[in-house]
């Protein structure tokens, strides 16, 4: 298992270090890095500028009383803070969906063709590529926050708890993401949604690994846009079986 996480993380720093060596691939890595920015600064400039009004849902701003006024100032802030980070997660998912899909898919096949010559997937319009890709998006968003949000009101009614089931809902988002990189190219040929999760499942200690890059703050926004090189190459490597050698 150890080895496993150690080899998952390993592919990951991988898939990194070939993207700053390819121009394409460190071209589209920093679209998704600037999308990502941008729809954040958005969404996080529309919370601040409404920062009062929507503090005010819940608690009115007092007008006479000095330290309640203080009082109510920490809590606005702290609630603009709550938001500002799902803000960050709202912007993750919208880029996801509109943008991040397509530029994801296309690194992949770029470094797919730099290794096999060409890009193996059915000859289907740009159209119904896509219309795929996004419909196999929703599962892949949908599963990890389900699971998070379950094991998050477990901790929620143990208070004790609550940092225990904090790691593990951030582990399985993390983990998860990684899925969504390494069934890049299995997504892509079409193989079904049974089979791509099955093969999830039988590589978890490598998923957890590979998903560890994204836990460190600032620096997993970097990692997650370069992830798809490294879930092509595992794919390429580990389950088509291509001898390393073919991939340097």
């Amino acid at each position: 298992m150890i080895r496993s996480i150690i080899e998952g993380f390993s592919f990951n720093i991988r898939g990194f270090i070939i993207s700053l060596r390819n121009p394409a691939l460190l071209f589209w890595g920093m679209i998704r890095v600037v999308l990502l920015i941008l729809v954040t600064v958005i969404i996080a400039g529309f919370i601040l500028s409404y920062r009062v009004e929507l503090s005010g849902i819940i608690w009115q701003q007092p007008e006479n009383s000095l330290w309640q006024t203080g009082l109510w100032q920490i809590y606005s802030w702290f609630l603009s803070l709550i938001l500002m980070v799902l803000a960050g997660i709202l912007a993750f998912i919208v880029t996801q969906l509109l943008f991040s899909i397509v530029i994801m898919d296309y690194m992949s096949q770029i470094i797919e063709k730099k290794i096999t010559g060409k890009v193996d997937a059915p000859a289907f319009s740009i159209y119904k590529l896509l219309l795929h890709l996004i419909k196999q998006e929703i599962p892949r968003a949908i599963i990890p926050l389900i699971l998070s949000f379950i094991i998050m009101v477990a901790g929620w009614l143990s208070f004790f708890m609550t940092p225990v089931t904090t790691l593990i809902s951030v582990l399985i988002i993390s983990t998860f993401l990684a899925w969504d990189n390494t069934d890049l190219t299995p997504s892509r040929r079409f193989m079904s949604l049974r089979e791509r999760f099955w093969l999830f499942i039988k590589n978890i200690p490598f998923h957890i690994g590979f998903g560890l890059p994204f836990l460190i703050p600032i620096a997993n926004i970097i990692f997650l846009s370069y992830a798809p090189v490294g879930g092509t190459l595992y794919f390429l490597e580990k389950q088509e079986k291509l001898q390393p050698e073919v991939l340097e």
